[in-house]
């Protein structure tokens, strides 16, 4: 008699055990909607264009994994580590390609390493996850190693197809690409979710944002933005400029920025998004009036606005003096 048919022999009215559910856990050491992002979700529209899940604009053609971004370079360069999201064991690794945007000066060809440093694990169950983008010399496995969930794999960084810091995750089952947040295929338009994803925890469906914010003596260099390198500089005798660094924006948004001071405000504009972009930046100010600005306290606001409602803002505060 095979162990099969003796337990049931023993226990013929016992339901067998079904394989556990594949789940991933967060595979980057951060917090979406505070400290990091999803920039890019698995592009699901069959054709020449592009759309997330929900059917927003939160892909590109042909993407096949999900973007979890860091807001600025600098933020990148801290060290922001990069975790296993199942068991497995890790099935094949890269380390060697430098961390240089594309566009940038020195930027490698990329002759296929589009997912440049990275590392590939194999799940049971016929499952496959693989991250990409990371940074040269921080891969902390090797082939052949058993992982568990959240085990460090290495650190966020900026190689291969990279436009911006991030973690570019693939999942696939059985050499298919899978969209961890509609495994099933079956979201319809809005819907934040489908009830039943691939996510151990819930990720919210953040539509766009803001990455960044701050105060300038002009408006800023966008790769100074880009890198998180703005230095305000602001004295009593220099133009004030606020900026606003946001993702995901929509044609029609409105991005609205105000400075405040000891007498009362003296920037309040509305800029309107004339067209949709994964990545973008706002500035508004004036020159210094004369005699100078008033010393003391001065506060900005920055508001990502869409459709009326408040999508995201922040507060930035300055201290003037000469």
């Amino acid at each position: 008699m095979s162990r099969f048919a003796f337990a049931l022999a023993l226990a013929p009215t016992a339901i067998l055990a079904q394989e556990a559910p594949f789940r991933l856990a967060l595979p980057i050491d951060c917090t979406p909607g505070e400290d990091c992002v999803i920039q890019n979700y698995v592009d699901a529209d069959p054709g020449p264009e592009a759309a997330d899940f929900t059917c927003g604009p939160l892909s590109y053609d042909t993407h096949k994994g999900t973007d979890f971004r860091l807001p600025t370079i600098a933020r990148q360069r801290e060290g922001v580590d990069v975790l296993a999201a199942a068991p497995g064991v890790v099935l094949g690794l890269r380390d060697e390609m430098p961390d240089i945007l594309q566009g940038w000066d020195g930027a490698p060809e990329l002759e296929g390493r589009d997912c440049g440093n990275g590392v590939t694990i194999s799940h049971e169950g016929g499952w496959e996850t693989q991250y990409c983008h990371m940074a040269r010399g921080s891969i902390a496995v090797a082939q052949g190693d058993r992982v568990e969930a959240g085990t460090r794999l290495g650190a966020v960084g900026l190689s291969g197809q990279s436009q911006f810091p991030h973690l570019h995750l693939s999942v696939r089952k059985d050499g298919e690409e899978i969209d961890p947040f509609d495994p099933e295929d079956t979201a319809t338009c809005g819907d934040a979710a489908p009830a039943d994803t691939l996510w151990e925890a819930p990720l919210a469906y953040l539509p766009g944002g803001l990455l960044d914010a701050g105060f300038a003596a002009g408006v800023p260099d966008w790769f100074d933005i880009q890198a998180g390198e703005v230095v305000a500089e602001v004295t009593t005798d220099t133009p004030l400029v606020l900026w606003g660094y946001a993702f995901g924006g929509r044609e029609g948004d409105v991005m609205r920025l105000t400075v405040t001071g000891p007498d009362g405000v003296v920037v309040d504009n509305e800029v309107l998004l004339d067209k949709t972009q994964a990545q973008l930046f706002r500035a508004s100010g004036r020159r210094a009036p004369e005699g100078g600005w008033t010393d003391g306290s001065y506060e900005g606001r920055i508001a990502l606005i869409r459709a009326g409602e408040m999508l995201d803002e922040r507060q930035v505060p300055l201290d003037m003096d000469e």
